[in-house]
C-alpha cells in the first residue's frame, strides 16, 4: 500500500472515530518535511527544503523565531568564521546589510560603535558579514526567510509528549500530534529543538548529563574539580555558611550540600543556564530594574562576600552590540548562570519547565536589583549598574526580557556516530562531514559545592565544570552525528541535540553551527525522499555534492 493511501486511510479513521465519539475531527496537516522547533536551525532547515523544491511545515512551540540567535545572544560565538558557510553565512550577511543603513542606528551613530567582535571586527566589510547584532534585527532576518520562501509556520504548537503523541509504523514516524489536537504528517521529520522532545518521543536513544571520561576515552568530560579555564571560580576563600566559618549555621542559598564526586566520573548534571540579557544604557531606551516578586537579598550573599574580598570584574561580559546595548553573559564566580538549578529540565514536563524558566528569570532579575541597590555592593558598581536597564525596543511583548532561556545543553542523541573530544579538537578525520565547527570545548559550571580536604570539608565554596579547551584547528562534523540509528527511527534528523559527548557538544553547540547542521539535515531529508531511501542509506557523495554546491564548508 502506498504512503498516500495509508495517509488517506489514517485521516478517514480519525474522522470516523470523531463522529462516533461526537468529538471534533483533528486537523491533519501534511508536507514532505515536518520541522519541529522554532530555533535558528529550524528556520534554516525549512528554507533549504523550500529551495530544493519540497513542501515543508515548521511546527514551532515558540511564538518568536530564531531561538537564542534572536533571543539575546547577539555577541556571536563563532571561532574561525571562514568555516561558516551556506545559509548560516547568509544570515550574518543579511545583518551586515541591515547595519549598512542609517535607519539601523537609532540610539548611537555608527561611528560611535566600537566594532568589537570575537576575533574579527563585528562589522566585517571584507566578508560583508555582521557578527554582533540586536535581537530584533536577527528576528527580522528569520521572518524575512520565512516570508520570502513562503514557509508555513504554526506557532505556539507543542508536541504531545504522551505515549500516543508520535505515530510510527515500524521505525518510521508517520505523524505526530500537538497538544491542540492537530496532526502533522510527513515523509521526513527534523527535530530542531534545544530539548530533543520529538527525538525522545520517537524512541531514539539519548544521554543527559556528563559521561565518565572512561566512556569515550576523554579528558575533560565528567566531573572536573580544580579545573578552572575561564576564571568563573572563587579565586579567594569564601565561606559558604550563613555564619561565616560555622557549618552548624547551614549553607547559604545557591550552594549544594552534595559532596564532590571523583574527578572524571559521570553524573546527571548539565552546564548552567541563564538568560542572555540585552541591556541598554540610553536614558530614553531603558527600563529600570524593579524589585522582582519574592526578592530575597540574602540569596546573593555569596556575591557580597566575593566583593568584600576585592573582586572587580562585574562588567567584563557586558559585550557591546549596536545602539548602546549589550549581550550580557555570565562572568565570575557568582553571576547570571543559575548553577545547579536545571538538572531536571531536559526530561521535565512542560509545566515543570515553565517553573524552571520562571525561577531563572526571578534569580537573574533579583541579581540585577541587588547589584543596583544593595549596600553590600561597592559604590562604583552601584553607580555604573544604575546606568543599565532592559531595552524598551527589544522583546517588546515581554517587558524587555528575553523570550528564550539559554538551554546550553539538554538531551544529546546517541546516534550513528558520536562526536567525541578528540573529534572536536581537530585531532581526527570524521566520516562523511556535513559541516564544520571551530569553537573551544566550552562548558559552563555544573555545580557549586563545599570543598573537601583529606576527606573533610575545608570550609570554602567552589564551582565545578567550567571548561574551555581550544581545538588545534577547525574540525568536521560527521553526518552520522545528526542521524539516529536506523533501527530506532529511519526518517528523522536531529541537527541540534546532536550525537556527541558532553564535552564535544560544548563546542558544537554554537548558533552558527546549528544553522549549518539545520541546512545539512534538510538537504539529506530531501535527497532521501528523492532517492526513496532512509537518510541512513543515502549515498554520501550525493549529499556532499549538494552541500558543496550550496556553499557549505565541509573540511579544511
Amino acid at each position: 500500500m502506498s504512503i498516500r493511501v495509508l495517509s488517506a486511510t489514517f485521516a478517514f479513521l480519525l474522522v470516523g472515530m470523531a463522529l462516533l465519539t461526537g468529538a471534533k475531527p483533528a486537523a491533519v496537516r501534511r508536507a514532505d518535511v515536518i520541522v519541529y522547533g522554532g530555533t535558528s536551525a529550524a528556520i534554516t532547515a525549512a528554507v533549504q527544503v523550500r529551495k530544493m523544491g519540497k513542501s515543508v511545515i515548521v511546527v514551532s512551540p515558540d511564538k518568536h523565531l530564531g531561538g537564542l540567535s534572536s533571543g539575546g545572544l547577539g555577541f556571536t560565538d563563532t571561532g574561525d568564521k571562514s568555516v561558516i558557510g551556506g545559509l548560516s553565512r547568509q544570515f550574518y550577511g543579511r545583518l551586515y546589510n541591515h547595519y549598512q543603513t542609517d535607519e539601523a542606528w537609532k540610539w548611537q551613530k555608527r561611528s560611535e560603535y566600537g566594532n568589537k567582535g570575537q576575533g574579527t571586527p563585528a562589522i566585517d566589510g571584507a566578508a560583508r558579514t555582521m557578527w554582533i547584532f540586536e535581537p530584533h534585527a536577527a528576528e527580522n532576518v528569520f521572518e524575512d526567510f520565512v516570508r520570502e520562501n513562503n514557509i508555513t509556520v504554526y506557532r505556539d504548537e507543542w508536541l504531545d509528549r504522551g505515549p500516543k503523541g508520535v505515530q510510527k509504523k515500524g521505525t518510521a514516524i508517520q505523524s505526530f500530534r500537538t497538544l491542540g489536537g492537530t496532526v502533522y504528517e510527513g515523509k521526513m521529520f527534523i527535530d530542531a529543538t534545544y530539548e530533543g522532545d520529538l527525538m525522545a518521543a520517537a524512541g531514539v536513544k539519548y544521554h543527559v548529563g556528563r559521561e565518565a571520561n572512561s566512556v569515550y576515552g576523554e579528558q575533560f568530560n565528567g566531573v572536573q574539580p580544580g579545573v578552572f579555564h575561564h576564571g568563573h571560580h572563587f579565586k579567594t576563600n569564601v565561606s559558604p555558611y550563613v555564619v561565616p566559618g560555622d557549618p552548624k549555621s547551614g549553607l547559604l542559598p545557591e550552594v549544594s550540600a552534595e559532596p564532590i564526586a571523583p574527578k572524571g566520573s559521570g553524573d546527571n548534571k548539565i552546564q548552567a543556564y541563564c538568560f542572555r540579557m540585552c541591556l541598554s544604557n540610553h536614558p530614553d531606551n531603558r527600563i529600570p530594574f524593579a524589585k522582582p516578586a519574592g526578592y530575597d537579598p540574602n540569596r546573593y550573599e555569596l556575591l557580597a562576600r566575593v566583593y568584600a574580598n576585592g573582586w572587580t570584574e562585574t562588567f567584563q561580559k557586558y559585550d557591546p552590540i549596536p545602539n548602546r546595548k549589550t549581550d550580557t553573559n555570565n562572568h565570575g564566580p557568582f553571576s547570571t548562570d543559575y548553577i545547579g538549578k536545571n538538572y531536571d529540565y531536559p526530561e521535565a514536563s512542560y509545566e515543570r519547565r515553565r517553573e524552571i524558566i520562571k525561577d531563572h528569570e526571578l534569580y537573574q532579575k533579583g541579581l540585577m536589583y541587588f547589584l543596583q541597590n544593595d549596600p553590600r555592593v561597592p559604590a562604583d558598581v552601584h553607580e555604573k549598574m544604575q546606568q543599565w536597564g532592559l531595552p524598551k525596543d527589544e522583546f517588546t511583548d515581554n517587558g524587555g526580557w528575553p523570550h528564550q532561556l539559554y538551554i546550553r545543553e539538554a538531551r544529546r542523541m546517541i546516534g550513528v556516530f558520536v562526536m567525541k573530544e578528540a573529534d572536536a579538537l581537530g585531532k581526527t578525520s570524521v566520516p562523511n562531514p556535513v559541516g564544520m565547527g571551530s569553537y573551544a570545548l566550552d562548558s559552563h559550571n555544573a555545580q557549586r559545592y563545599v570543598k573537601a580536604a583529606e576527606g573533610r570539608p575545608d570550609g570554602f565554596v567552589q564551582n565545578e565544570g567550567d571548561i574551555g579547551v581550544h581545538p588545534d584547528k577547525p574540525y568536521s562534523i560527521a553526518y552520522g552525528s545528526i542521524l539516529p540509528k536506523e533501527n530506532e527511527c529511519n526518517n528523522l534528523l536531529v541537527p541540534v541535540c546532536v550525537s556527541a559527548s558532553h564535552i564535544a557538544y560544548g563546542s558544537i553547540r554554537m548558533e552558527p553551527v546549528f544553522m549549518i547542521l539545520g541546512q545539512s539535515a534538510a538537504t539529506a531529508a530531501v535527497l532521501a525522499i528523492d532517492n526513496k531511501v532512509s537518510p541512513q542509506r543515502l549515498p554520501y557523495e550525493k549529499l556532499r555534492a549538494v552541500l558543496l554546491k550550496d556553499g557549505q564548508k565541509l573540511e579544511l
